[in-house]
C-alpha cells in the first residue's frame, strides 16, 4: 500500500499546493507515508490524520514517531463520518485511495467540509487500482456543497479537486 499510493499522494500534495503554515488533514492515511511527506512540507503548521484501522494507525505512528512526539502531527483512529476535529480546522484535506471504502461517501464529504476552513481545498486522489471511476466525482462534490470541483488525470492517477467556499 505504501509504494502503490506514494506517487499518487506526492502528486496530490503538489496539486493542493501545501504551504509551510497550513493545517492539513489526511483521511485514511494507511501506513503514514503521505503524512511523513506532509510533515516535511508543513514546517510551521500542523498535520492531522484519521484512519479506521488499528493496524494502520500503529504503523503510521511508528513511521512518524518523531513528529508526533514534537507535536506537529496528530494521528487518530476514527472514521470519516465522525471526524474528531472542530469546525473550520483545516486549510487542506486529502484522501488517497480511501473514499471508495468509506461507509457513507456523502456523509463523509459533508463531515470533511465541516472541518475545513472557508476557502480551504480538498483533493481526493486515486490510482488505477482503486476501483473508483473518475466520472461523477465533480457532481458528488458539488452535491456535498463544495465549489470549483474538477478532475485532473495524470498517467495512472486521477484527482478530484474542490474548494470549500
Amino acid at each position: 500500500m505504501a509504494r502503490t499510493n506514494e506517487g499518487c499522494g506526492a502528486w496530490v500534495t503538489e496539486l493542493l499546493e501545501v504551504e509551510p503554515n497550513d493545517t492539513v488533514l489526511e483521511v485514511g492515511f494507511g501506513p503514514g507515508v503521505i503524512v511523513q511527506r506532509l510533515s516535511r512540507l508543513v514546517s510551521e503548521g500542523h498535520v492531522a490524520g484519521i484512519d479506521p484501522s488499528r493496524e494502520m494507525v500503529e504503523q503510521a505512528r511508528a513511521r512518524n514517531a518523531a513528529v508526533i512526539k514534537d507535536g506537529s502531527v496528530d494521528l487518530r483512529r476514527a472514521s470519516v463520518d465522525r471526524l474528531p476535529f472542530d469546525n473550520n480546522s483545516f486549510d487542506k484535506v486529502l484522501a488517497i485511495n480511501s473514499m471508495q471504502v468509506w461507509p457513507d461517501v456523502a456523509r463523509g464529504l459533508r463531515e470533511i467540509r465541516r472541518v475545513m476552513k472557508p476557502s480551504a481545498k480538498l483533493a481526493l486522489g486515486f490510482t488505477i487500482y482503486s476501483g473508483q471511476p473518475n466520472n461523477g466525482l465533480t457532481e458528488l462534490l458539488t452535491a456535498a456543497g463544495f465549489t470549483d470541483a474538477s478532475v485532473v488525470i495524470r498517467d495512472q492517477w486521477f484527482c478530484a479537486l474542490a474548494a470549500n467556499v
